[in-house]
Order: C-alpha cells, then sequence, then structure tokens
C-alpha cells in the first residue's frame, strides 16, 4: 500500500463523501475513486460502501482507517526529524478545521510574499487533537481552535466566533431564535475517542460530561446529526448543508481561533508566521 493511497482512503473516510474528500485533496473526483478502487482489490475486500447519499466505512475499512491514520501519523513524523537533521528551509503548518476561512487564504499569501523561498507544509488533522500534532513534534505551529491544554505552548488569540448547536433542520429547536445550554440536557452530544484533550472535550460539551456517539471529523459530527438527532457546538461562519441549522447559543463562551507554537521555539520562521498571522486575521 502506498502511503499516498492511504492519505486518499482516510479523507474518503472521514468526510464520508468522495467529492468533498477530493476537494479537500485539491484534485478530481475520478482519480481518486480509482485509487480507492485499486486499494480494495489490493486488501481483497469492500472497504467502502457507496451510494447517492454518500458513503459508509464497513468492518473492514474501519480497521483499515485506523491503521492507516497510526501509520501516516509515524510517516510524517519521520519525514519531520529527517527534514530537521538536514537543515531544510521548511515549516510544517497543522490546520484544524476548515481551510477555506479566509483568514487562512490571507496568511497563505502573505506568506508566501514575506518568504517565497520557504517550503511550507500542510498537516490536515481532524478532532481529536486541538494542537495538529505539535505536542508529537508533527508540526512547527499550528491553526486551531481553543481552549486545551496550554502547558509548555505558547498562544496567540488571533479572532472569536460565536458558537451556535447544530441541529437538522426538522428538530423543534431549530425553529428557535436562540437557545441556552440548559435547553439542551436531555439531548446525546458529540464525544471524542478516549485520551482527547479533556479541556478540549468539556468545552465543546458545553462545560459538562455528556453521553453520546464517538466522533473524530467534522463529516462525522453532521451525519451523527443527520442520522440520530445528535446535537453539538460549532462556532458560526461556517455553510452547511440545506438539512442543517445553527442556532446561536446565549450563554456559551466564545470559540478562539488561535496560531500556537512550542513556548521557547526559536525558529524565526515560526515567529514570523505568527506575527503575518495576527495581522491577516485582524483585516
Amino acid at each position: 500500500m502506498e502511503l499516498r493511497t492511504l492519505r486518499y482512503f482516510v479523507a474518503v473516510a472521514e468526510e464520508l463523501h468522495f467529492g468533498r474528500a477530493a476537494t479537500r485533496l485539491h484534485m478530481s473526483q475520478p482519480p481518486l475513486s480509482r485509487a480507492v478502487k485499486q486499494l480494495e482489490a489490493d486488501v481483497g475486500a469492500l472497504l467502502l460502501v457507496r451510494s447517492p447519499a454518500g458513503v459508509t466505512l464497513t468492518p473492514v475499512g474501519a480497521v483499515l482507517l485506523d491503521e492507516a491514520r497510526a501509520l501516516l501519523d509515524h510517516a510524517d513524523r519521520v519525514r519531520v526529524r529527517v527534514c530537521a537533521a538536514a537543515g531544510a528551509a521548511t515549516i510544517t503548518v497543522g490546520i484544524l478545521g476548515d481551510g477555506t476561512d479566509p483568514g487562512v487564504s490571507r496568511l497563505a499569501a502573505a506568506y508566501r510574499r514575506n518568504h517565497p523561498g520557504i517550503d511550507v507544509r500542510i498537516r490536515d488533522t481532524d478532532l481529536t487533537d486541538p494542537t495538529c500534532g505539535l505536542r508529537a513534534g508533527l508540526v512547527d505551529v499550528a491553526l486551531t481552535r481553543a481552549p486545551f491544554d496550554e502547558t509548555a505552548l505558547a498562544v496567540r488569540v488571533l479572532r472569536t466566533d460565536p458558537v451556535g448547536v447544530v441541529l437538522r433542520a426538522d428538530d423543534p429547536l431549530a425553529r428557535r431564535d436562540r437557545l441556552r445550554l440548559a435547553d439542551l440536557s436531555d439531548r446525546r452530544w458529540f464525544q471524542f475517542p478516549q485520551g482527547t484533550d479533556p479541556v478540549w472535550q468539556k468545552y465543546w460539551n458545553g462545560g459538562r460530561l455528556r453521553e453520546g456517539p464517538v466522533v473524530r471529523a467534522v463529516q462525522e459530527c453532521l451525519q451523527a446529526v443527520l442520522w440520530n438527532g445528535t446535537v453539538g457546538l460549532a462556532p458560526f461562519g461556517h455553510d452547511l448543508p440545506g438539512e442543517f441549522t445553527v442556532v446561536p447559543l446565549t450563554d456559551m463562551p466564545p470559540s478562539r481561533v488561535v496560531a500556537v507554537w512550542n513556548e521557547g521555539d526559536t525558529n524565526a520562521l515560526v515567529r514570523s508566521f505568527v506575527e503575518i498571522a495576527t495581522d491577516a486575521y485582524r483585516r
């Protein structure tokens, strides 16, 4: 199995949709579909069940997803260590969430102008690691959302976004102009896998322990809403399909978009990245 093909598979498995996965990978859909079919042939088993609404993982696909994530994380760690040993002029940026955020686009353009000879590498991460691989040494700096455990990390707030509850459009609560956390006390909420940063988990659970399905990616959250009526929180400003709605929460602290890096890091490229990001997100 090639690492590139495994990355393709992970994108489809997390997005649960070939079109969205192709957009995320910056490629067209036909070669993505062919690559996954070839992977299924190599494995000798069906990995995904395709339907007009999207795709679902088979039991074999679920096992491969876990193994592929671990393998790709290890491969990323190897690359980072080798590049560091070679002294290559690179910076690896971890990104959590929506890469179409206008702030990200302005930051990318400004960083290219200021550092045209630098190889900028992007590591897209799921919702289980709010530091985007920073603690594991996989990235030099991360664009993410707080709060999380900030021990030994430096954090720069770039923007704050109001937070609402994601509901199915036909949910009775979706008709309300605003809600409070107490209005959701009898609902099932998203949960992150065991071992996820407890500060992060508590924030996205509205400040207390909840029960509900375990999710890792945004699309898994949306599918949980669609199929099971699960509720969860999301920052405003992101486009959602018509079958969903986001109702403002009046007693929920805003979500902070932040740049985060290792405390004491003297890498000039990281320092420049943070300063350029601060300016890009002010516009």
